[in-house]
């Protein structure tokens, strides 16, 4: 029986450009509280604001920078569009001040010590939860709403009723599922590039151009243009993180070690021998994730936690694939084919099981991406749909179980290493897929369902706690 296709999930939901260190901790709760101040009627009736962290946000929010980020979305900023420089200033003046801009225009008495920080209360819906609430002068309500951050930056709010209620984040909020050819699951996929004649890619690209609403060759310049200022986003984070020097903050002395890997590569590899493929993966998924922690710009993808996978295996795919080498295709067309294959396959993650790691350990944010990235990788190197989804399967099956434990609540130990890690994994899952028909015996549906019962069966004290794993096992110096 085919299952009713969930709302469309496109490649700008799923990559989006935010700030560190991550995306459930810090761009949703930005979003979350700026969305928050639309919907109070008139900000100048409002007196006083009261915010509550539940869960996993509260469990590890200083660490993951959570209450800037409410406070910066109370002021108006939006996580695609504010600086690092201006996070760092609002937030030394929202300290210093003690108050805070709502919406970015009337001042309110309020500090980063009056967030109060819940952690061992859950709410109904997800352990990322926030609650806010504006009082007037009387200390009555002006209005309040609680809300969810589920992983990736999406955003749900809980309506009167007690429903989840997506925030919409992507560049088509108001067409959400309305695609020509809609699917929801890897194996109707499969069934629509057979039936259609198109690769995974094309059917990505389809639905996204007709969520336009323009004219077909116009919508499909926009969508082009959108999916190569994502990687271009991806490209200066990797100039960033190898550009800076020094520790990461957080107090864990973490030496970022891209900047000297990169010169390292230059004096080694300056014409990108083959054999040197690894170290410049590595090199790509280190230098985005020491960006990623020190709070600098990344791209989600499809979390920031997982946001050097992606990218690095991008940089496989640009300068070591067999369409570069042989047909000399052009570094665009092979961005384009990657992310939009990497999107589709997230899709499915998003919407049968989870990219949150507080809802099902890392395999879910490192997991989904090194699948993502394999998928994509696969469909550069020439690969049937059917053999896509066989590299996106291997990829994932053997990320499973995978537990998000951060050393100190930090997106540090075990994260940046564990991102070069996933990215060596989808490169070899869409190698062995290659040197295959794409038959094989555990499907990718099979395993986004075993990921998804695993991260429900996982104790909560692996799940982006700080309670377990290496981040109660590693002594702090």
């Amino acid at each position: 029986m085919t299952s009713p296709p969930p709302a469309y999930v496109g490649v700008f939901d799923l990559f989006t450009v935010g700030i560190g260190p991550s995306s459930s901790h810090t761009v949703g709760p930005m979003r979350a509280a700026r969305d928050f101040t639309t919907r109070i009627a008139d900000p100048t009736d409002v007196a006083s604001l009261e915010v509550e962290l539940f869960g996993s946000l509260a469990a590890t929010g200083h660490g993951h920078g959570t209450p800037t980020a409410v406070l910066l979305g109370l002021e108006g900023c939006a996580p695609d569009q504010v600086s690092t420089r201006e996070v760092i200033e609002r937030s030394d003046r929202i300290a210093r001040e003690r108050t805070v801009l709502l919406g970015g225009t009337i001042s309110l008495p309020f500090g980063p010590d009056q967030i109060v920080m819940r952690p061992l209360t859950v709410l109904a819906h997800h352990t990322n939860a926030l609650r806010l609430c504006a009082r007037d002068a009387a200390g009555h309500q002006v209005a309040e709403e609680t809300y969810y951050s589920v992983g990736g930056g999406f955003v749900v709010r809980e309506t009167p009723d007690g429903d989840p209620q997506p925030v919409r984040t992507g560049h088509h909020p108001e067409m959400a599922g309305e695609v020509p050819l809609p699917f929801g699951t890897a194996a109707e996929l499969l069934a629509l590039c057979t039936r259609e004649r198109l690769s995974i890619a094309e059917i990505a690209l389809r639905n996204e151009i007709a969520l336009r609403g323009e004219a077909p060759d116009r919508a499909e310049a926009a969508v082009r243009a959108g999916v190569l200022h994502i990687r271009d986003a991806m490209t200066e984070c990797v100039a960033s993180g190898t550009a800076a020097s020094g520790e990461l903050p957080g107090g864990l002395k973490v030496r970022r070690r891209a900047p000297a890997w990169a010169a390292r590569l230059q004096a080694e590899d300056p014409d990108r021998d083959p054999g040197f493929a690894q170290e410049w993966v590595n090199l790509v998924a280190l230098a985005v994730n020491e960006e990623n922690a020190a709070g600098g710009r990344v791209v989600t993808a499809p979390t920031n936690g997982a946001a050097g996978v992606i990218p690095a295996v991008l940089e496989y795919a640009t300068y070591y694939s067999p369409a570069v080498c042989a047909d000399g295709a052009a570094r665009d067309d092979i961005a384009v084919t990657f992310l939009l294959t990497a999107a589709a396959i997230g899709s499915l993650y998003k919407a049968r099981a989870s990219i949150s790691g507080a809802e099902v350990g890392c395999q879910g944010e490192v997991g989904s991406a090194s699948s993502m990235a394999a998928g994509g990788l696969a469909a550069v190197l020439g690969g049937t749909p059917e053999q896509v989804e066989n590299a996106a399967e291997i990829a994932m099956e053997h990320n499973l179980g995978l537990t998000c434990d951060p050393v100190g609540g930090l997106v540090q130990i075990p994260c940046i290493e564990r991102n070069a890690i996933a990215a060596g994994k989808a490169v070899n899952a869409a190698k062995m897929a290659m040197w295959g028909d794409g038959t094989h015996r555990v499907s990718l549906d099979q395993v986004i369902e075993t990921m998804r019962q695993t991260g429900k069966d996982m104790s909560d004290k692996y799940k982006e706690t700080a309670t377990g794993g290496l981040a109660v096992n590693v002594v702090e110096c």
